[in-house]
């Protein structure tokens, strides 16, 4: 059994790849719809993470440029697995999508003005906006937002939708607050 030990790091690899597959294959709307999807077999069902890392993975993922599945894959599989779980988890992550994405591009021009692709695709939108607010409600309930923090939520909200006001800004105002406020007490307390 001279190769016990490859087999055994080809398995995790393996599950790896085929949790992140998984997710990429079987979520529609990408990003904030695949939340649900992510949180569940990451900390529900594996258990390779708590809420608590979940939630600040995917507060540096969202926070960062690039695809929110692909950051939360590049991080997990790192710190489940060094540079090469990045690696496997990413390419377990966005091939899926590719592939259905090539596929759904080859067919979908002789498709696109049939009325039944077109309901098909009217009737997933109000799915994927469930998909995105059930997980955010969620993580607000897990994180159990207080006055303060639900008020950030909200101020944030009215910012960005009332005077277009961009996340950058805000999430770069609301660091170095919170930055300021954590040095404040410290040097108080």
């Amino acid at each position: 059994m001279i190769f016990a030990p490859e087999n055994a790091a080809m398995k995790e690899y393996l599950r790896l790849f085929t949790t992140f597959a998984k997710i990429g294959a079987f979520t529609i709307g990408g990003g904030l719809a695949m939340i649900a999807i992510i949180r569940e077999e990451l900390v529900l069902r594996k258990k390779w993470i708590d809420d608590d890392e979940f939630m600040d993975i995917f507060a540096i993922s969202q926070s960062l440029p690039g695809l929110l599945a692909v950051n939360i894959s590049i991080f997990l599989g790192y710190r489940l697995k060094g540079v090469k779980g990045s690696f496997v988890a990413t390419l377990g992550s966005v091939l899926p999508s590719f592939l259905i994405i090539l596929a759904i591009a080859m067919v979908f021009t002789s498709f696109k003005d049939n009325e039944a692709v077109i309901a098909i695709f009217k009737g997933i939108r109000p799915v994927v906006v469930a998909l995105i607010a059930v997980p955010t409600i969620q993580l607000a309930i897990k994180n159990k937002l207080n006055i303060w923090t639900g008020g950030i939520a909200a101020v944030t909200i009215l910012l960005i939708l009332l005077l277009n006001v961009s996340p950058i800004y805000i999430l770069l105002i609301v660091g170095v607050g919170a930055f300021g406020f954590a040095k404040y007490r410290e040097m108080k307390g």
